[in-house]
């Protein structure tokens, strides 16, 4: 009962995972107005259309390979 599922590394792996979806959210954040009779053009920019969801999907794809990757023997040690 001494191991646990998920090694150190992989600890680390989703660790760094989340911290890359926060910093996805993050570029997706912004871009609200004040007066709303008046449209804003920057919602529709590269880094909320294009950049942040991928940045978010990297995240989710390195939380994935943290929790479903096969330790070595070497790394139990």
């Amino acid at each position: 009962m001494d191991k646990l599922a998920l090694t150190k590394k992989s600890i680390l792996l989703l660790i760094a995972g989340v911290v890359v979806m926060i910093a996805g959210f993050i570029l997706l954040s912004g871009g609200g107005v004040t007066d709303p009779k008046v449209f804003n053009y920057a919602m529709f920019d590269f880094r909320r259309l294009v950049a942040a969801p991928i940045v978010i999907l990297a995240g989710i794809i390195v939380i994935v390979v943290a929790i479903m990757r096969r330790p070595s023997d070497k790394e139990e040690e």
